[in-house]
């Protein structure tokens, strides 16, 4: 799987915000993506190094339309913690 196919999206949220100063980021990652394979990804896409990654699988939440029901898709949230030497990630920056 390619490092683009691993990781989505960034979650841009107060509380993922909170974790930049700590270089702690936070990414909407493939279901199927175990801890080493996002690491590797992160490596790779944002030229950083990677100390932990701590990963959560999310549920779909029930959505109402009107009088039908459904579920909305689960996906998987990933916390990537990066060393003290590393650079920061710049897509970022400029949100802090």
């Amino acid at each position: 799987m390619l490092a683009q196919d691993i990781i989505i999206k960034p979650i841009i949220t107060e509380r993922s915000m909170a974790g930049i100063p700590d270089k702690k980021y936070t990414f909407k990652v493939a279901k199927n993506a175990n801890k080493a394979e996002i690491a590797k990804a992160c490596e790779e896409l944002f030229d950083v190094k990677v100390e932990r990654v701590n990963t959560m699988n999310c549920r779909g939440r029930f959505k109402r339309m009107g009088m039908h029901g459904g579920m909305t898709p689960s996906w998987k949230k990933a916390i990537v913690k990066l060393t003290e030497d590393s650079k920061t990630i710049e897509f970022f920056d400029g949100m802090i």
